[in-house]
């Protein structure tokens, strides 16, 4: 792995428990103070390694994609269970009750999972958890194969730093959620992915190049095409998951970034269900 994001993934020393989000999201922090520097996410189901704690904190390492960074351990419960389902719907209330008109607990977004443990009706119930609307979810093996369409189901929400849901999210988390949901795993941050994710596509800008699903890379930036000629990212310039012309927005990104750094294409069918070689890295010999 490169050295430039090595310590972002580097296994803490030491033993660790796993642990399970079952919370809606949980932040996870640069340090372990409440108002720190939201690195990423953990979004509900989501299982995590804990190395000590500090605190309200404990020191975790994401074993969805390797990121280390520190969250409340009251967001997190153990044991760790294996997930069955996984939210595809946008956003969906977790209701107290098999009942549309109960108490909603809480909200979960697209690309959290539950645990579910039987049905009642049309929902699901999930463990630690409470009900589930069953159209909301995805079972096993049910997965998306369109990326950029997934991404598109973001337009408008609003710019979040660190943020990977559906009521906020940065441009490499969008880049990570819109493949997780059609089984591909991707790491976090736009540097990674840029160095990690797909083949480099070295002569994207000839036209007739790209293709829907290929990803655009300036320095700290990423975006999926939607086509030949039309870009969607999460920006800090609309302050939300915007579309908008390639063309267009190389231009106006060249005032932050410069030029963009080069395109990349995944081979969805080659990646799906697969665990990559960087998360096997960074997870060490339990992955």
């Amino acid at each position: 792995m490169s050295e430039s994001f090595d310590q972002r993934l580097t296994r803490p020393e030491g033993a660790f428990t796993r642990f399970q989000v079952t919370a809606g999201v949980a932040a996870i922090r640069r340090t372990p103070v409440p108002d720190a520097e939201m690195l990423t996410q953990a979004l509900g189901g989501d299982t995590v390694r804990v190395f000590r704690e500090e605190g309200e904190f404990g020191l975790v390492q994401m074993e969805r994609d390797g990121y280390i960074g520190w969250a409340l351990m009251e967001s997190l419960s153990a044991p760790a269970l294996a997930t069955t389902h996984r939210i595809s719907a946008l956003r969906t209330y977790v209701f107290s009750e098999p009942s549309i008109k109960s108490a909603p607990r809480y909200m979960l977004c697209q690309g959290a999972q539950i645990v579910a443990e039987g049905e009642e009706g049309r929902f699901l119930r999930a463990a630690r958890a409470g009900y589930v609307v069953r159209e909301h979810c995805a079972g096993p093996g049910e997965y998306e194969d369109r990326p950029e369409q997934v991404a598109q189901r973001y337009l408008h929400t609003p710019y979040l730093w660190g943020g990977k849901e559906s009521l906020g999210l940065d441009c490499s988390g969008l880049v990570q959620m819109a493949f997780a949901a059609c089984g591909v795993s991707l790491p976090r941050d736009t540097d990674m992915q840029f160095a990690l994710a797909g083949d480099p596509l070295p002569d994207w800008q000839a036209p007739g190049t790209l293709r829907a699903g290929d990803l655009i890379f300036w320095k700290g930036h990423v975006g999926i095409m939607t086509d030949s000629e039309t870009l969607i990212h999460a920006n800090a310039h609309h302050m939300a998951v915007a579309v908008e012309p390639l063309e267009g927005a190389i231009r106006r990104i060249a005032a932050l970034y410069d030029q963009p750094i080069g395109a990349r294409r995944i081979d969805m069918a080659g990646s799906r269900h697969q665990t990559p070689e960087w998360l096997v890295q960074a997870l060490g010999d339990e992955a």
